[in-house]
């Protein structure tokens, strides 16, 4: 199998790493996620990975309890760093060098996020897991996959989901739900169609960078997807 792109941007959602169980981490799930990345890494392609905090906590859900929003999203925050430790352990344990680098200082557990090193991680083969979104809050990690793509010259983000593209409406309330295989970040916006926010779709409109959809837990579909094969929606 031939790379498409040279280094790309996986987008992980939080609840991915839950699985269908809802529990916080599903390790099956986590051990397909890890095979799909030691595959594509195998191609030599260079990884950056985002993944979310909802598996275990979404500020969203407190705003019922008044909870400040700054707080629950700096608890967001520190949920994407558990996930991202989560993940980093199980590449290592099968070999393979990861570094975490923290939008939000924590030495002891994780690196400061500089771009440079991470360029050089990149370029040295390491997988580099970006957590704590932007650092700031009113601001998702959808909207810190776009920015750390953009920084490290990602060719693509792919944002892997447990739907298999973007449809018109809830394939899983609607039967005739159609999927798109083609979007343009306009019509996302206009439709408003909830693939990422606004803000995220708005960025990689003004920054040329295409996002792909893919379904997480179908066969192989980050590695095929990496390969240039026309699953998912595709959004450029």
């Amino acid at each position: 199998m031939t790379p498409k792109y040279k280094r790309v941007l996986l987008k992980l959602s939080g609840e991915v790493l839950g699985g269908e169980s809802g529990s916080v981490f599903d390790y099956e799930v986590i051990e397909r996620i890890v095979d799909n990345i030691i595959a594509i890494r195998k191609l030599n392609v260079e990884i950056g990975i985002v993944v979310g905090g909802g598996n275990i906590f979404r500020g969203a859900r407190s705003a019922p309890y008044k909870m400040d929003r700054v707080a629950g999203d700096h608890m967001g925050m520190l949920a994407t760093v558990i996930n991202s430790l989560c993940l980093q352990d199980a590449l290592e344990q099968l070999g393979y060098n990861t570094r975490v680098m923290s939008a939000i200082t924590m030495r002891a557990i994780a690196e400061p996020y500089i771009k440079r090193r991470a360029d050089r991680h990149l370029e040295k083969g390491r997988i580099v897991i970006f957590a704590a979104g932007t650092g700031n809050p009113f601001f998702t990690t959808d909207t810190a996959a776009v920015l750390r793509a953009t920084e490290i010259g990602a060719g693509v983000v792919i944002k892997a989901t447990k739907t298999d593209g973007v449809y018109d409406k809830d394939p899983n309330v609607h039967s005739d739900a159609i999927r798109y295989s083609t979007l343009s970040y306009d019509e996302v916006l206009e439709k408003n169609l909830q693939v990422m926010d606004a803000t995220a779709i708005a960025f990689c409109r003004d920054n040329n960078l295409p996002i792909i959809i893919v379904d997480v837990e179908a066969q192989d579909s980050i590695l095929k997807t990496i390969c240039g094969d026309n699953i998912g929606t595709i959004i450029n």
